[in-house]
């Protein structure tokens, strides 16, 4: 029932009765794979998630309801058990090797859609390292997501959780990692680096906020975990920048506040009526002057189209400028874009 490349059981209680509900009428359930192995035993290769919630029904596991009663297989009469007991499935019975077994398992699921890139990565690199790996991050009470599930986002039994901890370790190049990991005989370089990076940024951010779950943290790790930092001026900037009306993207903060770059904050832009304010004080022409950079326009008189310019801060943001009509001044856009590079 749970060769190493299944997925999670996954099914929520709605689709679970479903299936039961489809058994109890007798309708057909679509088809499942099974694959033989050489001692003649079989392997369920599509068509777990159904198979389960039947057998978890018929172990009393949980009810369905039956003419407006929940009802457990225990309450049910003879032949009612028996209709369910003696139900018919359609089964494909593939055979091959370990490698055919995992291209069935790959075809069956892309062809309906049905997993994640990451289950899809787990079907092809199966040994005891991605074993020990689900183990820890697939699992919602397992260790991985009781260590990380306030630090990072993603399903645990869809994988997410798993991939995410690939992600940060590899770079990106998970499958790559996998390949070269596949058949190690535990994942502990893994669970190593993945709880060095929670415990490192709940010693750098003392107080915790929903929005860190969202940061991507394994890079900022990498990059800055040799780094002393000021606790306390850390906390004392955040809670600034959260109540900063300018800054539009606050799961941003972190990342400007260890990388200083201020396109993570998403800082609020100039509303047309305050560059419209800005443009006529200006009449028309660019706050440059002469220094504008625009062909043609030495002696700072050219008359543009609003359309023609943006609106730039006169005090810079970063410096304390706020983004309202007195601290606002219309550029010609190569002036703005100059500035902007600089």
């Amino acid at each position: 029932m749970d060769p190493k490349y299944q997925r999670e059981f996954v099914y929520d209680a709605e689709k679970r009765n479903a299936v039961l509900e489809t058994i109890r009428k007798g309708f057909p359930l679509n088809v499942m794979y099974w694959a033989v192995n050489e001692d003649r035993t079989f392997e369920v290769l599509d068509g777990q998630q159904r198979t389960i919630s039947f057998c978890q029904y018929v172990a009393g596991d949980f009810s369905i309801n039956i003419d407006g009663h929940p009802m457990a297989f225990h309450n049910l009469t003879q032949p009612q058990k028996d209709q369910f007991l003696r139900y018919e499935l359609m089964v494909y019975v593939c055979e091959g090797n370990e490698r055919d077994k995992l291209d069935w398992f790959r075809t069956v699921n892309i062809a309906g859609v049905e997993l994640t890139d990451q289950e899809l990565r787990n079907a092809v690199y199966t040994g005891p390292w991605l074993t020990h790996a689900k183990s820890i991050f697939s699992k919602t009470n397992g260790p991985g997501y009781g260590l990380a599930s306030k630090y990072a986002t993603g399903s645990p039994i869809r994988q997410a959780l798993l991939e995410k901890a690939l992600k940060w370790k590899s770079g990106g190049e998970i499958d790559q990692y996998m390949s070269d990991h596949q058949h190690d005989q535990n994942a502990n370089e893994l669970w190593t680096y993945f709880q060095n990076i929670i415990w490192w940024v709940k010693q750098t951010f003392t107080t915790y906020r929903k929005e860190m779950k969202t940061v991507e943290w394994g890079p900022l790790y990498d990059r800055f975990k040799d780094e002393k930092f000021d606790t306390d001026e850390l906390e004392r900037r955040t809670v600034e920048l959260f109540q900063d009306p300018d800054v539009t993207r606050r799961k941003g903060i972190y990342t400007y506040l260890l990388t200083g770059e201020e396109r993570h904050l998403s800082i609020r832009q100039f509303d047309d009526r305050e560059k419209r304010a800005a443009y006529e004080r200006q009449y028309h022409r660019c706050a440059h002057g002469t220094r504008c950079r625009t062909p043609g326009n030495d002696d700072g008189q050219h008359v543009f189209e609003i359309d023609e310019m943006e609106g730039d801060h006169i005090r810079p943001w970063s410096k304390g400028g706020k983004t309202v009509t007195e601290n606002c001044q219309m550029l010609c856009v190569p002036c703005n874009r100059y500035k902007s590079d600089l």
